[in-house]
């Protein structure tokens, strides 16, 4: 499948009318040479791929676009349908091929294509699959934009972005995975809602493996600036430990539960990796938990393993790791998700 996009070439025999239909006003310099073109390659056009495309669409994150899939006339359905929402979008040149030469010079990839488990196949079967496919888009992605950030939103994201890392060859800032942000959002939603606030006002992470075995930071939770868990000590007010494992189940079997009545999730994921998108396109340096080299933090240093961490991110990818306090208990979770993933690589023999 070719390329589509939009032009000016409308006259007969392809003649480009914008020379006609503007005149050029006089001792016009040519633009500065300074890069200001922003592209985001987005590979997958499923619906979490096209949920992220159309949230980065509404944000105006970039001037390009690009779609990539295996697939392609849907490919060119998903493209067509955002190119006729132009009147309603900030001006974005969108793009969509099976090429990926079509990439080439992006600022960020993402990445949401993944294999679908079949019926009583086993996690690492699945995981096999996924690795194969990986090594069919990480290496031409490298190759067309060599300085960009990669960012691994397939599942299971940790193990993924660790081998995108090892695939693209690039320093470990530049891969990311979208790890536990959306894990994150989901916490800070159900703390809100027993609380009756505002989720913005509620800052509480989850850390670890985007999975299971994935860890609450109850001990730095606070609300509006207030420490939670203290607060509530200080003013003797009883809580049970049951009930705050309770609401971490919970964040864990979201995605189930969406799962399990819609078929599938895609716009709280489309709004956490457009999130993520907005912070290193546009520099802010923001804290995000997602998934980065975790060796050296934490006591994690069993080996190479991406898991996730409060970092700040910004357009050089991972900037930094934060040094958040976490109680013994909250460390020995962190280090036993850890070995998890790593027991996990082991089996696949990377």
């Amino acid at each position: 499948m070719h390329k589509s996009i939009s032009g000016s070439s409308l006259g007969p025999d392809g003649l480009d009318l914008t020379q006609s239909f503007f005149k050029s006003i006089l001792n016009a310099a040519p633009p500065s040479p300074t890069k200001r073109h922003n592209k985001i390659s987005v590979i997958g056009a499923g619906n979490v791929g096209m949920a992220i495309a159309q949230t980065i669409l509404t944000q105006d994150l970039v001037d390009e676009l690009v779609l990539v899939d295996a697939i392609p006339d849907k490919l060119r359905g998903e493209m067509l349908d955002l190119q006729h929402a132009a009147a309603f979008l900030p001006r974005t040149k969108i793009q969509a091929s099976t090429d990926y030469s079509v990439t080439m010079g992006s600022d960020l990839c993402i990445v949401t294509a993944g294999a679908r488990q079949i019926n009583d196949e086993s996690r690492l079967n699945l995981l096999h699959r996924n690795v194969n496919l990986f090594k069919k888009i990480i290496p031409p992605l490298a190759r067309y934009s060599p300085h960009c950030v990669l960012l691994i939103v397939s599942n299971p994201v940790d193990v993924l972005t660790y081998i995108a890392w090892k695939l693209s060859g690039f320093p470990s800032n530049r891969v990311i995975g979208s790890g536990t942000n959306l894990d994150s959002s989901r916490f800070r939603f159900l703390i809100a809602d027993h609380l009756d606030v505002n989720a913005q006002d509620v800052q509480a992470y989850i850390v670890g493996e985007h999975g299971d075995s994935s860890v609450a930071l109850w001990s730095s939770i606070s609300v509006g600036g207030v420490p939670v868990l203290s607060f509530l000590e200080k003013q003797q007010i009883a809580y049970e430990k049951e009930m705050l494992e309770n609401i971490h189940k919970e964040v864990i079997n979201g995605a189930y539960e969406v799962i399990s009545l819609k078929g599938y999730t895609s716009w709280a994921i489309g709004y956490s990796v457009a999130n993520l998108a907005r912070t290193i396109m546009r520099n802010q340096r923001k804290i995000h938990p997602v998934s980065v080299l975790a060796k050296g933090f934490y006591g994690i240093d069993g080996g190479e393993v991406f898991i996730s961490l409060p970092a700040q991110l910004g357009r050089g990818g991972v900037l930094g790791v934060t040094n958040i306090h976490m109680t013994e208990e909250e460390m020995k979770r962190l280090k036993d998700s850890a070995t998890t993933i790593l027991e996990l690589q082991n089996q696949l023999g990377i």
